[in-house]
């Protein structure tokens, strides 16, 4: 599957609360996720634009694989992400097998998100509203999709983002933008 999404710094957290809400939106539990980010030993990520990450959402945890950006638009790309069944107590045990491999722990990247789920255009779209440490309040609209039907989501994620005067889309992942000083 593919991950279309697009993402928006913001400085009004409620208006767009309240948009997505009287649009229908319904509101799901508010979560932290705490992600450890990998550097390859011999293949560069920041360059690949690719990423390898352990995130732990309270007692759960996971690892996803995302690869490079699709377009010049969204963040789209491909990803691929496996739960643990163990929970957040394989957490470490991953980790401490990545380390054995050579790979590095880059950064943590920490977030509270507040998920709501929306149909948009006959689409299930999940926008986010993150409050990321170090970088501040963000707005992400994000949609599944197969290569066949790409272009299609994208647009509608596109028109998402207008009705909800969301401008100046950031390609960068919260990682990037930790790693570049863009810090809030």
């Amino acid at each position: 599957m593919i991950e279309v999404e697009l993402k928006f710094r913001t400085d009004d957290v409620s208006r767009v609360r309240q948009q997505v809400k009287e649009m229908g939106g319904l509101s799901e539990q508010v979560i932290e996720q705490v992600d450890t980010y990998f550097a390859h030993p011999v293949r560069d990520f920041a360059m690949s634009d690719e990423a390898l990450r352990i995130r732990v959402v309270g007692d759960r945890a996971c690892v996803t694989y995302k690869g490079p950006l699709l377009d010049q638009a969204t963040k789209s790309r491909e990803e691929t992400e496996i739960w643990f069944t163990g929970g957040s107590n394989d957490e470490a045990g991953f980790a401490s097998m990545l380390e054995s491999l050579s790979f590095r722990p880059v950064r943590i990247v920490k977030k509270r998100r507040e998920p709501w789920s929306l149909r948009w255009q006959e689409r299930d779209v999940e926008v986010a509203i993150d409050a990321v440490d170090g970088l501040g309040d963000f707005v992400e609209l994000e949609t599944a999709a197969t290569k066949e039907d790409f272009e299609s989501a994208k647009a509608i994620l596109l028109s998402l983002a207008d009705v909800l005067s969301l401008s100046d889309s950031e390609r960068r992942s919260y990682l990037a933008m930790l790693l570049a000083g863009d810090e809030a």
